[in-house]
């Protein structure tokens, strides 16, 4: 197949921000432009937290006094840093990738893949049987994992119909506990995916990348510090998406 008249568009974490995998897919694959909105330190869903007796809850992208969407992590007591921490999300993300596109900033997408998960909670999952109820995406619950991953990729699909998109699991890890939640993470994915009849890069079982010969806190095989992949990783992961998305697109 012919990407080179063909955009692609990405949305994750730190692990897929700037240039990693995805520019690995873009360049192997010669698709024609390349929209990266992923944001560092990022969840799926939208979340509240308390701040000395005050609530901060994700905002929407359109809310005319949104604070801005941040990465940070280290502790801190900013008000206005937390709330933007707290909009880093894919939903909020997503909906700046269409206002993007309304307003001419990104192009309209032909490929769309998400790479999202290894940063969520295993408590905040929720119900796939519910996240998937109805026809309508906005009632899905946000505040869940389930509930996100519905939302997000079926807005992308009812505003661009002709669009493939993929879903990419999170990559094993150095530590066995991650990994363990990142199991549950990704069963979430692949069953959200199928019921919304996309398809699933399963990195995690098949990019290569093995926590066997990784370390926590250190240097392995392919990651930098038991999670982020240094250039040898992020170049694996890439070879892996973009063969996935070569044999799967039609």
């Amino acid at each position: 197949m012919d990407f080179s008249a063909m955009d692609f568009a990405v949305d994750g974490d730190s692990i897929t921000q700037g240039d990693q995998w995805s520019s690995h897919v873009y360049k192997e694959l010669g698709f024609r432009s390349h929209t990266n909105v992923a944001v560092g330190s990022s969840v799926w869903y939208k979340r509240t937290m308390d701040l000395n007796g005050k609530a901060i809850t994700t905002q929407d992208y359109d809310d005319k006094d949104f604070a801005g969407i941040s990465g940070g992590w280290e502790p801190t007591d900013d008000e206005h840093e937390l709330q933007m921490r707290m909009n880093n999300c894919a939903v909020v993300h997503i909906q700046r990738f269409l206002r993007g596109v309304k307003n001419g900033e990104f192009p309209a997408p032909h490929v769309f893949a998400f790479a999202m998960g290894t940063n969520d909670d295993a408590n905040r999952i929720g119900s796939v049987e519910a996240a998937l109820s109805g026809k309508d995406e906005n009632a899905a619950d946000l505040f869940t994992e389930a509930g996100a991953i519905r939302w997000c990729i079926q807005s992308i699909q009812r505003e661009f119909p002709e669009c493939r998109i993929f879903v990419m699991t999170p990559i094993q890890a150095a530590d066995p506990a991650h990994n363990e939640k990142n199991r549950k993470v990704c069963e979430t994915i692949r069953a959200v995916a199928e019921g919304l009849s996309v398809q699933v890069i399963d990195a995690y079982t098949g990019c290569g990348i093995c926590e066997k010969f990784e370390n926590i806190g250190g240097e392995g095989r392919y990651l930098r510090d038991g999670l982020h992949p240094m250039e040898n990783g992020q170049a694996r992961e890439g070879a892996f998406a973009a063969a996935q998305i070569r044999t799967k697109m039609y």
